[in-house]
């Protein structure tokens, strides 16, 4: 891969500074716009081309490709866009010593550019349907050192289709449960559970004793277990980490939306976890 890792010395985050630094914004209640208050930077033209670019794949889904069904909806690979990419860019940038791009982008996997990228990442692929050059180019560029995060689906019936759609890409290999001694929940914030983050909504009444839903943070009956797993290379190189039963994305892109769902699910979980998978990724 063309910058292989260059984009990644060191991640060093300041502790004592991650509490205020997230509460800074929380109860962000903001307005639908593009960067939505999301502060911008200047990159430096002298590392203009050695940044951290949050990548988000664009791909098909046999229910036409749309959030809610035949005809109507989102594009399923936009789900939680742009919010959860500009906020998660911007962590990264005020965290830690990462210097990040804060105009993410979204490819194909056939897009050559995309070899200039170590990380991408793919949310929503419970009905996502790989053309045979993709399932080429996915390949390629995991073998050559490349990253992907796969991130909110929920249930068996969405893992077993993205479970069919990973094997065409590598038939040989086989995902695997990342335990809680994996370094990726430790390398920057120390967690102490595998987190499951539900959506805004779910995710607040959890909190509430009142709300009949208190204590459930799983988005549908068959989902209740939270996994993380990874898929490795010959070499035990861990080249994906794939998050089902949870949803990391809303965890950043709802941060503003509740201050209950912010400190609980934002600030305890979706970040630190999001951060460490970018920095095991970027230095492994």
């Amino acid at each position: 891969m063309r910058r292989y890792w260059r984009q990644l010395a060191v991640l060093v985050l300041v502790g004592c500074l991650t509490t205020l630094a997230l509460a800074q914004r929380r109860g962000r209640f903001r307005e639908r716009e593009y960067r939505a208050g999301v502060p911008e930077w200047v990159v430096e033209p002298a590392f203009r081309k050695d940044v951290f670019t949050f990548v988000r794949v664009r791909y098909s889904s046999f229910d036409s490709g749309r959030y809610g069904g035949w005809g109507g909806g989102w594009e399923r690979w936009r789900i939680d866009a742009p919010d959860a990419d500009l906020n998660f860019s911007f962590r990264l940038q005020q965290l830690t010593s990462l210097t990040v791009e804060p105009n993410p982008k979204d490819l194909e996997l056939t897009d050559p550019e995309l070899f200039d990228y170590p990380f991408i990442y793919i949310v929503e692929p419970g009905y996502l349907v790989f053309s045979e050059d993709e399932v080429k180019a996915l390949r390629r560029y995991l073998l050559s050192g490349g990253f992907l995060m796969v991130d909110d689906f929920w249930g068996e019936e969405e893992w077993d289709n993205f479970y069919r759609e990973l094997k065409r890409v590598f038939p040989e290999r086989e995902p695997v449960e990342l335990p809680l001694e994996h370094p990726i929940f430790h390398c920057v914030f120390d967690l102490k559970e595998r987190p499951q983050i539900p959506n805004v909504d779910l995710g607040t009444r959890s909190q509430i004793p009142s709300s009949g839903l208190y204590g459930v943070t799983w988005e549908r009956p068959d989902a209740e277990q939270v996994h993380y797993k990874g898929l490795y290379d010959d070499k035990g190189r861990l080249m994906a980490v794939i998050c089902h039963n949870t949803d990391l994305g809303d965890g950043w892109e709802r941060e503003g939306d509740n201050e209950i769902y912010f400190r609980v699910f934002s600030e305890k979980k979706a970040y630190p976890l999001g951060i460490n998978i970018v920095f095991y990724a970027m230095t492994h």
